[in-house]
């Protein structure tokens, strides 16, 4: 029995993952261009490099959390929200600062706090494995600049996501993970924040 990944994604969600994996990887590229004499030129070069770093995280993060909904018998949908993203392109324009809310995957129905909470933790657990990909990557990087910024965004990136989605406020994945189970919810948050955290130490130290 053949098995087609497509068939559980509708035509309008296939393009908004397409957009928002799209603007929020170029708005990762402007913001690292701002201030280059020719800031074109640095953010072609860096687009490709922000959908591997950035928008890859963004899309496993979504991806996992509606392929576990899906696991459990229910019907989930990544929605992409267009206010978000305009104001988002906005404050990068004239603030330089990116905030990275393109959508969401909206899971039906669900049953119990349990699968509630196990649905919301597949998105930072991801984060987590992948930010740690990506600090392992960056251990065997000699030889390409290139790479080494690649494996660095990849890693401050998806330590972040992780560290956000787990605060336990508003509709984040960290506030459904405590009601389920608080002890995995202080355990996966600890991870990552103390991920974050060294990101940003390297990152204060390329910078100086």
């Amino acid at each position: 029995m053949s098995f087609n990944i497509m068939s559980y994604f509708t035509a309008h969600e296939i393009r908004d993952i397409i957009i928002s994996l799209l603007i929020i990887s170029g708005l990762f590229a402007y913001i690292f261009s701002r201030g280059s004499p020719d800031i074109l030129s640095v953010f072609i070069n860096l687009f490709p490099i922000m959908i591997v770093a950035v928008g890859l995280g963004f899309l496993l993060h979504e991806l996992a959390h509606k392929f576990v909904a899906i696991k459990y018998g229910y019907f989930a949908e990544y929605k992409m929200w267009l206010n978000s993203l305009i104001f988002s392109v906005i404050i990068a324009v004239l603030v330089g600062f990116v905030i990275a809310l393109p959508g969401a995957v909206y899971v039906y129905n669900v049953e119990s706090k349990e699968d509630n909470g196990k649905i919301s933790i597949a998105g930072p657990l991801t984060s987590i494995i992948l930010s740690v990909i990506f600090l392992l990557l960056m251990q065997f990087v000699f030889f390409s600049p290139l790479l080494l910024i690649l494996f660095f965004i990849g890693f401050f990136i998806n330590s972040f996501l992780a560290f956000l989605n787990m605060l336990p406020i508003g509709g984040l994945d960290g506030k459904k993970v405590f009601k389920w189970n608080p002890i995995l919810w202080l355990v996966t948050t600890g991870i990552a924040f103390i991920l974050f955290v060294y990101s940003w130490n390297l990152w204060s130290q390329m910078i100086l």
